[in-house]
Protein backbone atom coordinates (compact mmCIF):
# COMPACT_ATOMS: atom_id res chain seq x y z
CA UNK A 1 0.00 0.00 0.00
CA UNK A 2 1.54 3.29 -1.13
CA UNK A 3 -0.09 5.26 1.70
CA UNK A 4 0.74 2.80 4.49
CA UNK A 5 2.11 4.33 7.70
CA UNK A 6 3.63 2.23 10.49
CA UNK A 7 4.39 3.36 14.03
CA UNK A 8 7.24 1.99 16.07
CA UNK A 9 8.98 2.42 19.40
CA UNK A 10 11.63 1.04 21.69
CA UNK A 11 10.89 -1.26 24.63
CA UNK A 12 10.62 1.54 27.21
CA UNK A 13 8.75 3.95 24.92
CA UNK A 14 11.35 6.74 25.13
CA UNK A 15 11.92 6.53 21.36
CA UNK A 16 8.95 6.67 18.99
CA UNK A 17 8.91 6.96 15.22
CA UNK A 18 6.75 6.58 12.12
CA UNK A 19 7.67 5.16 8.69
CA UNK A 20 5.77 5.58 5.45
CA UNK A 21 5.58 3.36 2.38
CA UNK A 22 6.84 2.64 -0.15
CA UNK A 23 9.04 0.06 1.48
CA UNK A 24 12.28 -0.68 -0.37
CA UNK A 25 12.87 -4.10 1.16
CA UNK A 26 11.66 -6.34 3.97
CA UNK A 27 14.03 -9.22 4.65
CA UNK A 28 15.85 -11.39 7.15
CA UNK A 29 19.64 -11.18 7.49
CA UNK A 30 21.58 -14.12 8.91
CA UNK A 31 25.07 -12.56 8.91
CA UNK A 32 27.10 -12.92 12.09
CA UNK A 33 26.98 -9.17 12.74
CA UNK A 34 23.18 -9.06 12.66
CA UNK A 35 23.04 -12.11 14.92
CA UNK A 36 25.35 -10.41 17.43
CA UNK A 37 23.45 -7.10 17.23
CA UNK A 38 20.06 -8.74 17.83
CA UNK A 39 21.07 -11.61 20.09
CA UNK A 40 19.04 -13.96 17.90
CA UNK A 41 19.32 -16.16 14.82
CA UNK A 42 18.79 -13.28 12.40
CA UNK A 43 17.74 -9.66 12.04
CA UNK A 44 14.50 -8.79 10.28
CA UNK A 45 14.60 -5.31 8.79
CA UNK A 46 12.26 -3.09 6.84
CA UNK A 47 14.06 -0.59 4.59
CA UNK A 48 12.69 2.83 3.63
CA UNK A 49 13.97 6.04 2.05
CA UNK A 50 15.31 8.58 4.57
CA UNK A 51 12.45 10.97 3.78
CA UNK A 52 9.98 8.27 4.89
CA UNK A 53 11.14 8.19 8.53
CA UNK A 54 9.65 10.63 11.03
CA UNK A 55 10.94 10.76 14.59
CA UNK A 56 7.99 11.36 16.93
CA UNK A 57 9.89 11.40 20.20
CA UNK A 58 13.30 10.59 21.62
CA UNK A 59 15.62 10.81 18.62
CA UNK A 60 18.21 12.39 20.94
CA UNK A 61 17.92 9.28 23.14
CA UNK A 62 19.34 7.02 20.43
CA UNK A 63 22.94 5.87 20.20
CA UNK A 64 24.50 4.78 16.91
CA UNK A 65 27.39 2.35 16.56
CA UNK A 66 29.35 1.99 13.31
CA UNK A 67 31.51 -1.12 13.33
CA UNK A 68 34.96 0.24 12.37
CA UNK A 69 36.04 -2.94 10.58
CA UNK A 70 32.91 -3.09 8.41
CA UNK A 71 32.19 -1.15 5.25
CA UNK A 72 28.49 -0.73 5.87
CA UNK A 73 27.38 -2.34 9.15
CA UNK A 74 25.93 -0.14 11.86
CA UNK A 75 23.32 -0.38 14.54
CA UNK A 76 21.39 2.02 16.75
CA UNK A 77 19.70 1.55 20.10
CA UNK A 78 17.67 3.44 22.65
CA UNK A 79 20.15 4.60 25.29
CA UNK A 80 17.59 4.01 28.05
CA UNK A 81 16.56 0.41 27.33
CA UNK A 82 18.98 -0.88 24.66
CA UNK A 83 16.28 -1.76 22.12
CA UNK A 84 17.28 -1.57 18.45
CA UNK A 85 15.82 1.48 16.70
CA UNK A 86 15.89 2.76 13.09
CA UNK A 87 19.18 3.98 11.69
CA UNK A 88 20.40 5.73 8.57
CA UNK A 89 22.65 3.53 6.45
CA UNK A 90 26.28 4.60 6.43
CA UNK A 91 25.96 5.76 2.82
CA UNK A 92 22.89 7.85 3.75
CA UNK A 93 20.73 6.23 1.06
CA UNK A 94 18.26 4.30 3.19
CA UNK A 95 16.88 3.80 6.68
CA UNK A 96 17.02 0.35 8.23
CA UNK A 97 14.07 -0.26 10.54
CA UNK A 98 14.33 -3.22 12.95
CA UNK A 99 11.00 -4.96 12.32
CA UNK A 100 10.70 -6.00 15.96
CA UNK A 101 10.49 -2.32 16.92
CA UNK A 102 7.33 -1.81 14.86
CA UNK A 103 4.11 -1.34 16.83
CA UNK A 104 1.98 -1.90 13.73
CA UNK A 105 1.91 -4.91 11.41
CA UNK A 106 3.18 -4.21 7.87
CA UNK A 107 0.97 -5.21 4.96
CA UNK A 108 3.96 -6.96 3.38
CA UNK A 109 5.95 -9.94 4.59
CA UNK A 110 9.72 -10.52 4.49
CA UNK A 111 10.69 -11.40 0.92
CA UNK A 112 14.14 -12.99 1.28
CA UNK A 113 16.89 -14.28 3.54
CA UNK A 114 20.33 -12.72 3.18
CA UNK A 115 23.66 -14.25 4.22
CA UNK A 116 21.96 -17.64 4.32
CA UNK A 117 25.30 -19.43 4.10
CA UNK A 118 26.39 -17.63 7.30
CA UNK A 119 23.36 -18.59 9.38
CA UNK A 120 23.74 -20.24 12.75
CA UNK A 121 23.31 -24.02 12.46
CA UNK A 122 20.49 -23.90 15.02
CA UNK A 123 18.66 -21.09 13.20
CA UNK A 124 15.36 -21.36 11.34
CA UNK A 125 15.22 -23.06 7.97
CA UNK A 126 11.61 -23.94 7.26
CA UNK A 127 10.22 -21.54 4.68
CA UNK A 128 10.36 -21.00 0.94
CA UNK A 129 11.78 -17.46 0.82
CA UNK A 130 14.61 -16.88 -1.67
CA UNK A 131 17.98 -17.47 0.00
CA UNK A 132 21.08 -15.49 -0.88
CA UNK A 133 24.54 -16.74 0.15
CA UNK A 134 25.60 -13.14 0.88
CA UNK A 135 24.01 -9.69 0.71
CA UNK A 136 20.57 -9.29 -0.81
CA UNK A 137 21.71 -6.05 -2.41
Amino acid sequence: MADEVLNGSCLCGAVRYRVRAPFIRFAHCHCSRCRKATGSGHATNLVVAPANLEWIEGRSKTQRFDLPSAKSFSTAVCRACGSPVPRLSRDGQRVIVPAGSLDDVPSIKPAARGYWDSRAPWSCSGDDLPRFPESIG
